[in-house]
């Protein structure tokens, strides 16, 4: 019975070597999850139970079990190193073989996909061509690394200030090369269908008591017409409030619509031939097909200089991908050189109702298993999930001090159990050499 009994002392001394070596190992592994070897004891049994006082029959490897505690958050800088701070797993899929993990080394491949540092693809939800998050439906993330296509400009939002105390010009008549036959500008870059930017100049003069007439060039043209510098003409009338008044908008060049917005329908773009002097013509290109919406219904005409407080405009030249960036939710952002940005897709995690249900398959993932139960997928910061670090991985959350000591006293288990099948055959020896 004793050299039983020891016997299954040394398997369980060396399982927990095993078990402790291994952790030791990964003690730099990113995302490694330390286990923990759990013994029981055994009791020989009969048909009749085992009585009141029974004898041990050694000790049993009941489980190896996974310690799913946090890990420290490492920062790396580098865009595509995620870490999760709290619950949750990435989901990744080799083929449609999903597995699950905590380590965070992630990058791109020639297809742009998502992967890991084995290939697996990075799940989460897609966008649609539109840009809109496709929730519910997922799939393989992608980064669109291509350059984003321009677009022409279809609005333009501006708040300014015209001085009230200002004067009619003496000099007239109007030309925008001399300052003297206005009294202030103001300019946007507004970009047409293969987006080109052109510059849209306001100038605004005086004309009464509480009316403007602001006259408008592109890149110094005729907005229809790349021939002439005639600009195009709106009369604006403010209240004596300094308001602008939205019924009074008058222009033959402009759309003056219902809600007191202009729109400006019958662009051509235009490009010098850079001769000296210049020849301007149409360059190829269009513009927005419905034109462009020019809102400065929140202008005002105060005592007070002439000021731009707010200008916005929607189009944009083509760019190219210079950097992602990924928020808490998981969201992926990819920032263009043209000072754009898009959604790519947003990362997707899972949880268990048992995590230590799941079973371990090797290079730092788990797949399910009946214990674990389904997957609840979710996004980060939702629900029970954690946040997600960008630029970060999560370490091993081994201790090594603690698995130092394991290592000594598991050593010291092994010697004594020796010692106890040593004891046995001493003693069995002596029976052998009764005379």
């Amino acid at each position: 019975m004793a050299f039983n009994i020891g016997l299954s002392g040394l398997r369980a001394a060396s399982s927990d070597l095993n078990v402790t070596g291994n952790n030791i190992s990964n003690a730099g592994t990113a995302g490694f999850k330390q286990s923990r070897a759990e013994f029981s004891d055994v009791y020989a049994a009969s048909v009749l139970g085992t009585g009141s006082n029974p004898q041990g029959s050694g000790v049993l490897l009941s489980n190896v079990s996974q310690l799913f505690n946090q890990g420290n958050i490492n920062y790396t800088q580098n865009a595509l190193d995620l870490a999760i701070n709290g619950n949750g797993f990435f989901v990744t899929s080799n083929n449609g073989d999903v597995s699950y993990t905590r380590a965070g080394y992630f990058g791109t491949d020639r297809e742009g996909y998502v992967v890991n540092n084995f290939g697996y693809r990075l799940q989460g939800y897609a966008v649609d061509a539109n840009g809109n998050l496709q929730n519910g439906v997922v799939s393989d993330l992608r980064i669109e690394t291509s350059s984003q296509a321009p677009k022409a400009t279809t609005q333009i939002a501006q708040t300014y200030n015209l001085n009230s105390t200002n004067t009619v010009p003496t000099t007239t008549p109007f030309d925008p090369a001399d300052p003297t036959t206005y009294n202030s500008s103001t300019s946007v870059n507004i970009y047409d269908s293969q987006g080109n930017a052109h510059v849209l100049t306001q100038y605004f003069v005086k004309t009464g008591a509480n009316t403007w007439s602001m006259n408008t060039l592109i890149d110094g043209r005729n907005p229809n017409d790349p021939t002439s510098t005639t600009p195009y003409a709106v009369d604006l009338t403010f209240n004596s409030a300094g308001q602008l008044d939205l019924t009074a908008l008058s222009s033959t060049d402009f759309t003056v619509n219902a809600d007191g917005t202009l729109s400006l329908t019958n662009w051509v773009p235009a490009v010098s031939n850079g001769a000296t002097p210049p020849v301007w013509s149409a360059n190829g290109a269009t513009a927005n097909a419905g034109g462009i919406s020019l809102d400065m219904r929140q202008s005002t005409q105060f005592a007070s200089a002439f000021a731009v407080s707010s200008i916005s405009q929607d189009g944009y030249t083509t760019g190219q991908l210079s950097g992602l960036e990924i928020d808490d939710t998981g969201v992926v952002f990819a920032r263009y050189t043209n000072g754009q940005s898009k959604v790519q897709g947003q990362i997707v995690l899972a949880n268990f109702a048992n995590v230590q249900g799941l079973t371990p398959v090797g290079k730092t993932s788990w797949v399910q298993s009946f214990q674990s139960g389904e997957p609840v997928i979710g996004t980060p910061r939702s629900g029970t999930m954690g946040a997600l670090q960008a630029g970060a991985l999560e370490d091993s959350n081994v201790e090594l001090s603690d698995q130092l000591v394991n290592l000594i006293v598991a050593q010291r288990n092994y010697q004594a159990n020796a010692k106890t099948i040593e004891t046995e055959s001493a003693i069995t020896q002596t029976i052998i050499n009764l005379r």
